[in-house]
């Protein structure tokens, strides 16, 4: 279960005391400017980490309503995409500088040849849009250091170090905004690249000095990782921040609190995901119930859970088996096997964040394009399904091909099918209103059905209703009425 709103221990309370002087200059510089009726003082002062059920709900709903949306692994490491020396690298595309490994001075030479010519913001942005996805996150640091930004706190970054010179984010959250997608980061709190961040985490520092350099991370923390990410925040103004890496030993529980708090006070809509904090359990990503943490959202790794979950949850997942692009994995995922997935996850009340992994030119590579696709003409049609739904209190499915989700606020239940329904399709957790109809979406043929407590909802299905959709892979059933919480 992750923890959201979070009770203090004394420890807690210590370290509050002890942030609460970067208020002022935070808030002094930041584009949510405190309301009239609220001193800058005031803003200061709120305990983001004990925010009330209210303020969460009201932030976070434009995400529970997206549901849908785009991940992006983009840097340095598309240019070997997964060869190093020649030979096939066993392991992601964005891990090829740990697994091969290749010493820094030697990987700094991939950044000096990162020259994304065929990168085109306006086409990305248009790609989420038609593909029926309501935000994105890109990579604005990986766990190998280089930044797709200007930083000033680094010359290690796409402007200052690369051939390219241009500001990926900037001109990325611009094309965004333009489309209507909601613009998010994911940001790394490991660096391989950093000398203060390196020690046991890095195998060309795994040696008896590493323990000293270990000691140098809080210092890292302070002086680079924390700027880098308020420069994310003031410059780019994105919607969520999206932390990964927190894994290692030398970040802690305590420093995981206080960039949550730090954060909010910067942006106080700002969402961000639980790995801000220690709580997450491997790749199942939800967070451990043995103590407090801080974070908004749980993050199920290359996974979709098992049952439904009562908090906030998104699955990432790759379209392949890599995050950063890899020049011989084919293994693709079918259309249908993603939007299954996409249906999945909404009705256990998650949200899907569906990666591609562009190429070391700038492109998004075909194979994605292709399914992108797919998914935006079935969701063109059906999104009704997965937009601005819920999970039903006690069933999300019936056996293993019938997915239920709710329209927020309102009587309207959907059943989705997951594969071609027969004549008739028979429901047992769902009762209509009297009176009410029942639709077929996509098909204006009308639809009978019967209802009784015994036997349940039995929807009549006409042999050219189907047809008439013009799908092939889910079909959705809009029902005005309420879940039979029996069995």
């Amino acid at each position: 279960m992750i923890v959201r709103v979070l009770k203090y221990s004394c420890k807690t309370k210590k370290l509050l005391y002890s942030i609460l002087f970067f208020s002022i200059l935070a808030m002094s510089s930041c584009k949510e400017q405190p309301k009239e009726s609220e001193s800058v003082e005031e803003v200061a002062a709120i305990n983001y980490l004990e925010e009330s059920t209210e303020s969460f709900d009201e932030r976070m709903r434009w995400w529970r309503d997206a549901r849908f949306g785009m991940f992006i692994h983009w840097g340095p490491y598309s240019v070997p995409a997964g060869i190093y020396n020649g030979k096939e690298v066993n392991s992601t595309g964005e891990w090829i500088m740990n697994t091969a490994p290749i010493p820094i001075s030697e990987y700094e030479e991939y950044a000096k040849q990162f020259d994304p010519q065929k990168f085109d913001a306006k086409k990305w942005a248009r790609t989420m849009k038609e593909a029926g996805m309501k935000y994105m996150v890109i990579t604005s640091k990986h766990h190998d250091g280089f930044a797709l930004w200007d930083s000033k706190v680094s010359d290690y970054d796409i402007v200052d170090f690369s051939p390219y010179g241009q500001d990926i984010l900037k001109a990325l959250s611009e094309a965004c905004k333009e489309e209507g997608i909601r613009f998010g980061v994911y940001h790394s709190i490991m660096d391989w690249h950093h000398p203060q961040a390196q020690g046991l985490n890095y195998p060309e520092y795994n040696t008896q000095d590493s323990l000293k350099m270990n000691s140098r991370f809080p210092e890292y923390y302070t002086n680079y990782l924390k700027p880098q990410v308020t420069e994310l925040i003031e410059n780019y103004d994105p919607e969520i921040i999206w932390f990964d890496g927190e894994w290692i030993h030398e970040y802690t529980h305590e420093m995981g609190q206080e960039m949550y708090q730090y954060l909010r006070e910067l942006k106080p809509s700002v969402i961000i995901n639980n790995r801000v904090d220690k709580g997450r359990q491997g790749m199942q990503g939800m967070n451990k119930e043995d103590d407090d943490y801080a974070g908004d959202f749980g993050t199920p790794e290359q996974e979709i859970l098992e049952g439904a979950a009562n908090v906030d949850w998104e699955s990432c997942m790759t379209m392949n088996d890599t995050w950063g692009y890899k020049l011989n994995d084919h293994n693709w995922k079918s259309a249908e096997v993603l939007i299954h997935n996409l249906i999945d996850v909404a009705s256990k009340g998650g949200n899907y964040l569906l990666n591609v992994g562009p190429t070391a030119e700038g492109e998004i590579p075909e194979p994605s394009l292709e399914r992108l696709q797919e998914m935006g003409n079935w969701l063109r049609t059906n999104g009704e399904v997965v937009y601005g739904t819920e999970k039903l209190k006690a069933h999300f499915k019936q056996g293993d091909d019938i997915r239920f989700t709710k329209k927020r606020e309102e009587q309207i239940i959907y059943a989705i099918s997951l594969k071609a329904p027969k004549k008739d399709l028979v429901l047992k957790f769902v009762k209509p209103l009297e009176g009410s109809k029942i639709e077929l979406i996509g098909s204006d043929i009308p639809l009978n059905y019967t209802y009784s407590e015994e036997e349940g909802l039995i929807i009549n299905i006409p042999e050219d209703a189907l047809r008439t959709t013009g799908n092939k892979y889910a079909w959705g059933f809009k029902i005005n009425g309420v879940e039979r919480t029996g069995k």
